[in-house]
């Protein structure tokens, strides 16, 4: 926990850290004595932050960092932002999820090499969006499972 003593402690880090550089293992000594853990989400893809007035704050691929603290999570986010607003997401959003159309060829295909219905394997390549290989891998998963 972060009492008196130990705010006086890195307190103390900090003004040495301007006059000294601390090393990433005085660092960790130093957070683990706090109670502090951070650790990287590397699966975040996107991160957004909605504003009450519209506006959009969109991170692609950002790094996200997750500062645990007793009673408490902190999250840092790192990498450009760009500024869309609600309006905007929602038509990109609709545009994504435009109708895929498969060819008979292509939905007999899967079926036979995923020893899968004809139904099921028109589901798949509407799911992948018509890839051929990834409706194949996702059916023989499925199976597997």
């Amino acid at each position: 926990y972060c009492t008196r003593e130990n705010f006086n402690i890195i307190t103390l880090y900090f003004i040495r850290g301007m006059l000294r550089r601390i090393s990433s293992r005085e660092m960790r000594r130093l957070m683990r004595r706090l109670g502090l853990n951070m650790q990287e989400l590397p699966e975040a893809k996107e991160v957004r932050i909605i504003f009450t007035n519209g506006e959009v704050l969109v991170f692609d691929n950002p790094k996200v960092l997750k500062l645990m603290v007793p009673g408490m999570e902190i999250y840092q986010i790192i990498g450009e932002a760009r500024k869309e607003t609600l309006e905007q997401l929602e038509q990109k959003e609709k545009e994504e999820k435009v109708t895929v159309e498969v060819s008979e060829e292509d939905i007999m295909l899967v079926a036979q090499q995923a020893g899968v219905s004809y139904e099921e394997a028109k589901k798949a390549l509407i799911e992948t969006k018509g890839d051929l290989a990834q409706a194949i891998m996702l059916l023989t998963s499925r199976k597997k499972g």
